[in-house]
């Protein structure tokens, strides 16, 4: 089986409300066509070991995706799947089931160095739950190739090599107040007052920033979103702000200082880390595998979007990220993933795995 044809195969299994079907498709072909030792742990993530080393090396993926727009769905419920112009169309095709074939026919053919892992988690959509749910059961690759993308960041469809990610925080300021008629309004505590008063130390701070072998990154921090008051002629006695913030290995924003303007609290709703690449050796065995595989000079790049490779760096794995996709191409209602670059990276992950570790 090719590796376009494995991944016709998969976008075509929907799973964005549930995750199973994908999964224990997964499970059974690589039963069926790999002599790895096969388990679907209880959350359903699947995860097949071969090889022997004392480090491990995985190919890390996931097979949940974000609902489908109406166009890539059919009368039925069942996912549009089409091939045209050298790419391949459908929900998850380039987030991520195209490198998910990658890595499965990577991890089928490969005379690996080590012990080689595949894995693909579920609920990677829904803040990593799935890969954290792993890690929490002991799951602890030495080194991992997540195939998430990393094709055009430094020119057009050249597959680079992501050392390092950016997180996300996300957060709530609530300010708190008094009700009152807004004929007297110093009869109350104004909420919405606060909560800008709140906004202005926002807006104030620095944004974090760092360095990772090299390649500097630098956070963000936003107020995306307000809401308070209740009826036109009542003073407000309450308002929540929501701040988005992009954070860097080792800094976040100071956002606690808000709690400095009376009657306002700030809660963290969300925060999926960052990751960067800790073993410089690691990510230029990875840059030297993806140059071998292209014409052109791939190189290493930052990611501004958190992955599962967050976590698996937060547990102690030393990640890179090689995929597919192109920026804007994930989540889209065309999104689609060149037929080519899903055979490159199938060819990468296959030379890591039998070059890493090395000796």
């Amino acid at each position: 089986m090719s590796v376009i044809d494995l991944t016709e195969d998969l976008v075509a299994i929907p799973s964005h409300a549930d995750e199973s079907t994908a999964g224990a498709f997964i499970a059974e072909w690589l039963r069926e066509h790999t002599t790895g030792a096969v388990n679907r742990d209880s959350h359903g993530n699947v995860i097949a070991r071969k090889g022997q080393g004392d480090d491990s090396l995985a190919l890390v993926g996931h097979h949940d995706v974000v609902p489908p727009d109406g166009s890539q769905v059919d009368a039925d419920g069942e996912y549009v799947v089409e091939q045209r112009d050298g790419r391949l169309y459908g929900r998850g095709a380039a987030d991520m089931k195209g490198c998910v074939a990658a890595a499965m026919l990577a991890f089928r053919d490969a005379d690996p160095a080590g012990e080689l892992v595949f894995v693909s988690f579920v609920g990677e959509e829904q803040g990593g739950v799935g890969c954290q749910a792993a890690i929490e059961d002991g799951f602890a690759p030495d080194y991992a190739v997540v195939g998430e993308g990393s094709t055009g960041y430094s020119a057009p469809g050249t597959t680079d090599v992501a050392v390092a990610h950016k997180g996300r925080r996300g957060s709530t300021l609530v300010a708190e107040g008094a009700a009152a008629h807004a004929s007297e309004p110093d009869a109350g505590a104004n909420a919405i007052y606060r909560a800008t008063d709140a906004v202005d130390v926002v807006r104030g701070l620095d944004f974090p920033s760092t360095s990772v072998l090299g390649h500097e990154m630098s956070g963000s921090v936003a107020v995306t979103e307000i809401d308070g008051g209740s009826a036109w002629n009542v003073i407000p006695e309450r308002c929540t702000v929501t701040v988005d913030e992009r954070t860097v290995p080792g800094e976040r924003a100071p956002l606690d200082r808000a709690e400095a303007v009376d009657g306002v609290t700030w809660r963290v709703d969300q925060d999926l880390p960052p990751m960067a690449c800790g073993d410089a050796d690691f990510a230029d065995a990875v840059l030297d595998a993806a140059a071998d595989a292209q014409d052109s000079a791939p190189e290493h790049v930052v990611k501004p979007h958190a992955t599962d490779a967050g976590w698996l760096a937060q547990a102690g794995t030393d990640c890179v990220i090689v995929g597919a996709a192109e920026p804007g191409e994930a989540h889209t209602a065309d999104e689609s993933v060149s037929l080519a670059v899903i055979e490159r990276c199938r060819d990468i992950y296959e030379r890591v795995a039998e070059s890493w570790p090395s000796e």
